[in-house]
């Protein structure tokens, strides 16, 4: 992409209304504008981003054997009532009337609406474990919207449902995502610590909420430090083997972490007090096993292996991908701008031309363009005719990993400059040893 033709609306000024530094620095850096209190257009910059985690989350889904589905937006209310959900869930939830005047909602999470997909079509126990997720827009009605898409009315999230035949199978089922959701997040270069947590209206007594270390975190988070030497890594994966799925639960589980929710002054003062930790955290993911709460209450049942019918235990698991982006940006950034992980960069580098038109610079700049591309990379080309320091700015603000220089005094001398967006090192390349450095850097991120 080059920059002259693309839609990027940067703000050289800091928006009064944004209080935290994720807010401001996407509306400086043009990804979203405000529609209206809470509910924000998505402009390219940050949809590309929306669409690097929503590929990522795919993938890990998709390796831990879950299914995608779509379900629409808007719910009839006649399901909620059948849950007994409909009167309890509170003015969170935007209910509105069809033109036949019918009680609708607009969906804020979908475990009736699941459910009812599951009982049309699922009758045997030999059709479980069955795990079926979507990547829909939810709604809702904060009475403070604020912090920008950290806490939105309109956002993108990842929500799953697993159904299966004992609450043994929906347990492996529960551990089975939070192994894909510590691997989800790692890949987005992000340590997300899974912390007991509180059910609110999804009910359930077993669930962990997964937090992001952030100042601006709107959760009090208690834990010991030993948790944030944990990393998941590189490791293979069979998630239909019960015992290393749990073996990785109890791993990151085992230590003290909890939200203020749940939090036990007890328990947290037997951790030796070096280790103690009291800080912010957001939540960027949460997973449930609820039981039979749903399947009892809707008729979700399935025939036994002795041909009676049995309720199917269930869970939920969710993971709020347009906050996320807020998140990332809270955990990695600078005074200058935003410094995206080479997992989630919405360009893999950046090319800034420092003396556009120029013959000698516009070819070399066309030549880097060329062979990024033709790697597979995604370069974005800065060929503006503008000063140095206003695109050097840019790229800086919109955080690109790497950036590649290109002008005139280095060309004579055979180089282009590689500079880090994270340490601010540089260092002088031969033009294609520079793409051979960003290809090698892409291919080890991506294979981490």
């Amino acid at each position: 992409m080059r920059l002259s033709r693309y839609f990027l609306p940067v703000l050289k000024e800091n928006p009064s209304e944004a209080q935290i530094v994720s807010h401001r620095l996407m509306l400086r850096a043009g990804m979203i504008k405000q529609a209206s209190a809470g509910i924000y257009s998505w402009l390219p910059l940050g949809f590309k981003v929306l669409r690097k985690l929503e590929n990522i989350i795919h993938e890990e889904q998709a390796r831990a054997g879950h299914i995608a589905i779509q379900m629409p937006i808007i719910q009839s209310a006649d399901l909620w009532r059948e849950s007994g959900r409909y009167d309890d869930y509170g003015q969170e939830m935007l209910r509105m009337k069809d033109r036949h005047d019918r009680d609708m909602l607009f969906t804020p999470t979908a475990e009736e609406l699941v459910t009812d997909i599951f009982r049309g079509h699922v009758n045997s126990y030999k059709d479980l474990p069955l795990t079926l997720y979507q990547i829909q827009w939810k709604f809702r009605d904060e009475i403070r919207p604020r912090f920008g898409v950290m806490r939105g009315r309109e956002f993108y999230m990842k929500d799953g449902y697993n159904f299966d035949l004992t609450k043994e199978d929906a347990l492996h089922a529960y551990n089975r995502h939070l192994v894909s959701y510590l691997r989800t997040y790692e890949r987005m270069g992000l340590q997300a610590i899974p912390m007991r947590a509180d059910s609110g209206p999804i009910g359930g007594d077993d669930t962990h909420e997964f937090l992001v270390l952030a100042d601006t975190g709107e959760s009090e988070v208690f834990y010991d430090s030993a948790v944030t030497d944990l990393t998941f890594g590189d490791r293979q994966i069979d998630f239909d083997n019960r015992e290393q799925c749990q073996a990785i639960l109890e791993e990151f589980t085992s230590k003290y972490a909890r939200t203020d929710e749940t939090h036990d002054e007890a328990l947290f003062n037997q951790i030796p007090e070096e280790r103690r930790r009291v800080a912010r955290g957001i939540e960027v993911g949460q997973i449930f096993y609820f039981g039979t709460k749903y399947s009892e209450a809707m008729g979700a049942t399935v025939q036994g292996p002795d041909g009676k019918p049995v309720p199917v235990h269930m869970g939920s698991h969710g993971i709020g991908v347009s906050r996320l982006i807020g998140a990332i940006i809270e955990a990695s950034h600078d005074d200058k701008g935003i410094i995206w992980p080479e997992g989630v960069t919405p360009f893999h580098c950046g090319i800034v031309n420092l003396k556009q038109g120029d013959d000698e610079a516009d070819a070399a700049c066309e030549k880097l363009y060329g062979a990024l591309t033709a790697l597979g990379l995604e370069p974005l080309y800065d060929d503006r005719n503008e000063r140095a320091g206003g695109k050097f700015a840019t790229m800086d603000l919109i955080g690109l990993p790497w950036r590649i220089t290109v002008g005139p005094r280095g060309l004579k001398n055979g180089v282009v400059e590689l500079t880090s967006r994270r340490t601010g090192e540089s260092e002088e390349l031969s033009p294609e040893a520079a793409v051979t450095k960003i290809a090698e850097i892409y291919q080890l991120a991506h294979s981490a």
